[in-house]
């Protein structure tokens, strides 16, 4: 099993995908790494050796920045908006989209789950 950044990668997937599954690599990037490391995308995780596991740490560790290092530095871009109250701010602190997407219909997956609100009763007329 190859350990790298701290995941344990899956065996059985082919090395381009297998390398996504650390935070902040994606199927560019890990082609980027295989790339450099002289290694084929379609050689599954449970046939790298040792070398070739190290080529891939070396590349990582030396390139980019993965796991805690890029959670702390999105989480710490997230509060400088929070603290200067800008409207990026002030969207994240609300719940709502960043980004300008519509908010009337859709957004669901950043409002979370609808809160129905009664509507009036009408007036019976006599």
């Amino acid at each position: 099993m190859a350990r790298i950044a701290g995941i344990d990668l899956p065996k059985n997937k082919r090395g381009e995908i297998g390398l996504t599954y650390i935070f902040g690599i994606g199927r560019s990037t890990a082609q980027y790494i295989l790339d450099k490391a002289g290694i084929s995308y379609d050689k599954k995780v449970n046939q790298w050796n040792d070398d070739e596991q190290t080529a891939i740490r070396n590349v990582i560790n030396n390139e980019f920045k993965v796991e805690g290092a890029l959670r702390s530095e999105v989480s710490m871009s997230i509060k400088r908006l929070l603290d200067i109250a800008c409207y990026r701010g002030l969207r994240h602190r609300k719940g709502l989209p960043v980004r300008g997407q519509r908010t009337k219909t859709n957004s669901r997956t950043r409002k979370g789950k609808r809160k129905t609100v009664a509507g009036k009763k009408k007036v019976a007329k006599k």
